[in-house]
């Protein structure tokens, strides 16, 4: 299967510095949104150091077979679940770290979404903790592939929210689980077929906030190649606001 990828983040239009970091390796088949909290520059070292993280693990762990697999790996999930799941619990691991070795750092965290593609097979698995996203667009069709970690999105499943009133609440940005907190975060784990023609979208909460859904996917729908949808998408949420850093990567494969 033949694609294409790019990644951006900008600052947005209202924050001093930004907090984001992305990551695209098209040779390990990987993409990655990290968005730092804790300001000062704080929550951009841990965005970095969970992305850095997590590519050193996939790419220590690219030549893993079925007889190779650490002992303290989950039988129940697959090679790459397994990969996810170790990277992404040592980008915990190394935040907390940092943070116990530097006082300035205490409150730092971040979310983190990511994404595993084996492109020959068409497959695709998802990790992530936080409220960073995963979307899949199908035949212009535009599916959510994560469930945020976020105090909103637990009162939109309870019924108390429109998902409407959650992209403008005050309490929005409020995460349930983040790397580098005291307790180690559950990784929510997906695996996803793909199909000529599929479009991948990862991006921070500065994009979704910004835009619908319905917004988000009439500017996939245009047919622009990544680069430039991906320049669209970060336009069009800087001119609805940009109240918060955006980061967007998008892979497509092609038909």
């Amino acid at each position: 299967m033949n694609f294409e990828s790019f990644g951006l983040t900008d600052r947005g239009l209202r924050r001093h510095h930004n907090e984001d970091q992305f990551l695209v390796r098209d040779d390990l088949g990987l993409y990655i949104v990290a968005d730092g909290m804790g300001g000062h520059a704080a929550g951009e070292v841990a965005a970095d150091l969970a992305v850095r993280e997590v590519e050193r693990v996939i790419e220590a762990t690219r030549n893993f077979g079925g007889d190779t697999w650490p002992e303290d790996w989950d039988p129940k999930l697959d090679l790459s679940a397994n990969r996810l799941v170790r990277a992404i619990t040592s980008a915990h691991r190394r935040v907390t770290a940092a943070v116990d070795g530097d006082s300035g750092l205490r409150g730092m965290g971040s979310t983190i979404v990511v994404a595993l593609v084996d492109w020959p097979h068409q497959e695709v698995t998802l990790g992530h903790v936080g409220d960073s996203r995963a979307y899949l667009v199908r035949e212009g069709e535009m599916m959510q592939l994560t469930a945020d970690h976020s105090w909103v999105h637990e009162q939109v499943l309870a019924g108390l929210l429109s998902e409407d009133a959650a992209r403008t609440h005050p309490l929005k940005n409020v995460v349930t689980r983040a790397l580098g907190g005291a307790q180690e975060p559950v990784v929510d784990i997906g695996t996803h077929e793909l199909k000529p023609g599929d479009q991948l979208l990862l991006c921070s909460d500065g994009l979704n906030t910004m835009l619908s859904d319905e917004e988000i996917q009439a500017v996939l729908k245009r047919g622009a190649d990544v680069t430039r949808t991906v320049h669209q998408l970060v336009a069009e949420a800087n001119r609805r606001g940009g109240l918060d850093n955006i980061t967007v990567v998008l892979a497509r494969s092609r038909t």
